[in-house]
């Protein structure tokens, strides 16, 4: 048995297929999405994030899975020697996204001229339940908020009886066990240009992709200047980059996501990172194509994860 779903959540689209089981595991799936989502939006004025990012320094009572969104993105950004950040919370608001990017495109704003970076300073206490953002910091978990929801969702399924599942969440991909033809699952890599031929075409039967694009969420300045949505932490500003795109397979999709970012605002270094992580990456530049050593592995035969797991 084969079932797919399609609905929105976390401003964007998710895509959920389950093979085997029992019936309703996809509606199950959509019910937790949106339990995450209620937790972890900055959008929603009573999530968990939205409660932290206004506690003015004080530790507050979160869930389990908020704190493990919370050590997920400190550990990506210790993976990433700082390249991802989840505290750009302040630039992303100076840049304009005051609201969902699915509601309205970004405007310069002076919201959130204050809050500035500070992921080192972030306390996470698991014996007594509580989460600190540090006095003028922001936390932003952005896509590995997706990346993430897309593991823990995956693996609930599976445990509840699954015997393959893919659950992509706004273009944040975990897979885990058999495709509905018992074989690995087979993915493709769109074209960041949005042209109808995929870049390139892999085969995972238990692992993550992520892509970041400076070609989807952009916009233009009132002096001309186009901008894009993945901000260099070094300047607060869209990152100035030849990379098009890069896309990361690894075992965790919180993983993926943060490496992502790294390859995508320096991709020579990025790209040793994804190597030392035991993972993969495909970098599109104007010119061509890059990869990593392990990407022909994926092209070839299907490969389990590699790297840190969720």
């Amino acid at each position: 048995m084969q079932v797919d779903a399609t609905f929105p959540v976390m401003g964007s689209t998710a895509h959920v297929t389950v093979v085997g089981g029992v019936v309703g595991l996809a509606g199950a799936a959509r019910e937790r999405l949106d339990d995450l989502e209620a937790r972890w939006s900055r959008f929603i004025p009573s999530s968990e994030i939205s409660r932290l990012n206004r506690a003015e320094g004080r530790p507050c009572l979160v869930s389990e899975e908020t704190r493990l969104l919370v050590r997920r993105a400190l550990e990506g950004h210790a993976v990433t020697a700082g390249r991802f950040d989840p505290t750009l919370l302040g630039a992303v608001l100076r840049a304009g996204y005051v609201d969902s990017f699915d509601r309205r495109p970004p405007r310069p704003s002076a919201s959130g001229s204050t809050l500035r970076t500070g992921a080192h300073r972030i306390e996470v206490d698991d014996v007594v339940g509580t989460v600190r953002i540090p006095v003028g910091v922001g936390f932003d978990p952005g896509g590995i908020g997706k990346g993430l929801a897309a593991d823990l969702v995956s693996a609930e399924l599976v445990d509840r009886g699954a015997s393959g599942v893919s659950v992509n969440v706004g273009g944040d991909l975990r897979v885990r066990g058999d495709a509905p033809d018992g074989e690995a699952w087979r993915i493709a890599i769109d074209d960041p240009w949005g042209r109808s031929a995929p870049v390139a075409r892999i085969r995972l039967r238990d692992g993550a992709v992520a892509t970041s694009s400076r070609l989807g969420r952009r916009w233009v300045r009132a002096d001309g200047v186009v901008q894009h949505h993945l901000l260099d932490p070094d300047t607060g500003v869209s990152a100035r980059t030849p990379v098009l795109a890069s896309t990361v397979v690894s075992a965790a999709g919180w993983q993926a996501e943060a490496l992502s970012k790294a390859v995508f605002l320096d991709a020579r270094r990025g790209m040793e990172l994804v190597d030392e992580r035991g993972a993969a990456a495909l970098v599109v530049l104007p010119d061509g194509l890059l990869t990593t050593r392990g990407w022909s592995v994926l092209t070839d035969v299907a490969m389990a994860g590699a790297g840190a797991g969720s």
